[in-house]
């Protein structure tokens, strides 16, 4: 097995992050190299990712270190013991198929080898965070845009939202979010979906845990092609800096910023239309 790891200054994470997601489809790991750099690496068999020598190359307008190594044939247990279960106040837990059941009152199985996690993740859990938040009697329809495995739609489901819709624009996030629905025992609609071009999906209720400049380019959408914005939006996968931007863009909407929720460098928004 071959990890491919690219590394970046962290003002230009988000252009290479985007590169690599729309290139492997089975999702990105992400390590902290200290307070300037970050590292993305993508895991695949020979032949399936290329064997490049050491090298510096440019994405987009970031500059990057690419180097490749062979892991060792335990590498997937060693993988394994990095994926843990996920328990949040509000009864809710995450957790992947070899842990066992924890006895949460809401209970959620998510494989993280299928595509982005098991909702661990800094940005995942924040979103959760602000749904957990969320009075029951403001749950109808949900909208997970950018859903990866799922983890944010089928929690939305176990929660009470109905209907949920979980829309992504790689292959392998819906079928892993289809398999995992399956697994939970939901039912949600799963579908492909651009967010650049295709029509404006809008719900009651929308958890977009996107990166910086989608979210900006569905909030522009939203403004001229929508009939009537959200009332609730979720708004993740931000960092800290890029915040106040993106509540700016949802601020034009009508859509008021009620809390922020922060964990290291990331942030996420929740974003309502006053009552």
């Amino acid at each position: 097995m071959l990890r491919l790891a690219v590394r970046v200054r962290r003002d230009q994470a988000d252009i290479v992050l985007a590169e690599l997601l729309s290139v492997a489809p089975s999702g990105v790991e992400e390590v902290s190299v200290g307070s300037e750099v970050v590292e993305y690496a993508v895991y695949g068999a020979p032949g399936e990712l290329p064997a490049l020598p050491d090298l510096t190359a440019a994405a987009g307008s970031a500059l990057v270190e690419v180097r490749t190594s062979e892991l060792a044939d335990d590498w997937d247990l060693r993988w394994r013991s990095f994926h843990r279960p996920l328990v949040l106040d509000g009864g809710l837990a995450v957790r992947p198929p070899w842990e066992d059941p924890i006895g949460a009152p809401v209970e959620i199985v998510i494989d993280p080898g299928q595509a982005f996690g098991t909702g661990s993740h800094a940005t995942t859990r924040l979103c959760l965070e602000l749904m957990l938040s969320l009075p029951a009697a403001r749950r109808g329809g949900f909208l997970d845009l950018g859903c990866g495995s799922g983890v944010l739609a089928i929690a939305a489901s176990r929660l009470g939202w109905d209907p949920v819709v979980a829309l992504d624009y790689d292959p392998a996030s819906v079928l892993a979010a289809t398999d995992n629905a399956r697994v939970n025992g939901v039912e949600i609609e799963v579908a492909r979906h651009d967010l650049r071009v295709d029509p404006v999906a809008v719900a009651p209720t929308v958890a977009a845990n996107l990166l910086r400049p989608l979210l900006l380019t569905w909030a522009s959408r939203l403004a001229v092609a929508a009939a009537e914005p959200p009332d609730t939006v979720i708004a993740g996968g931000l960092l800290v800096g890029e915040a106040d931007e993106v509540a700016g863009a949802f601020a034009g909407l009508g859509l008021a910023e009620a809390a922020r929720r922060e964990s290291g460098e990331w942030a996420a928004l929740l974003l309502q239309r006053p009552a």
